[in-house]
């Protein structure tokens, strides 16, 4: 990751000067265009006064965010700053047969979309117990025995 940014700056220009430029461009203060591409202001302060060096994660976020920009220019501070109109229209465009190479375009307009169908997942029927309490008749005392230190005891009977 260290060895991209030994080649940001470029042809005289480092890349905290190419994100000023973008802001300028952008028409924002610095801390909108932060709120804007999903950064902290004081990181972006930080870069732009060049205390840090952007990270890979802010770069792409930028490039993310405008959508014209140049990622060649970017990073390295190559070619012209936006992408031209022309190019990226026919980039975005999908190349008839491209996908598809072996269907010809008339079978890719006869195809039938198969409906999706939902795996069929077994559940299982939840356990029930039944628990039954049994009353039982009420106890009597039938005897009593006191059992004394010296070895003897006492039987009592109601």
């Amino acid at each position: 990751m260290r060895r991209i940014f030994e080649r940001i700056k470029m042809n005289g220009i480092d890349m905290k000067d190419r994100i000023a430029q973008i802001v300028q461009k952008e028409g924002m203060t610095a801390a909108l265009f932060a709120e804007k591409i999903g950064i902290s202001p004081s990181t972006l302060s930080s870069i732009l006064s060049g205390r840090n060096k952007p990270s890979m994660e802010v770069v792409m976020k930028l490039h993310k965010a405008c959508k014209y920009l140049n990622l060649d220019w970017l990073l390295y501070g190559e070619g012209e700053m936006e992408i031209s109109s022309q190019s990226s229209s026919e980039s975005s465009k999908p190349q008839e047969g491209m996908l598809f190479p072996s269907i010809s375009s008339d079978e890719l307009n006869n195809r039938k979309e198969m409906e999706a169908v939902k795996p069929y997942i077994a559940t299982k029927e939840p356990v029930r117990e039944e628990i039954k309490y049994i009353e039982l008749p009420p106890r009597k005392i039938t005897e009593i025995r006191i059992f004394y230190d010296n070895g003897t005891y006492e039987t009592f009977k109601p």
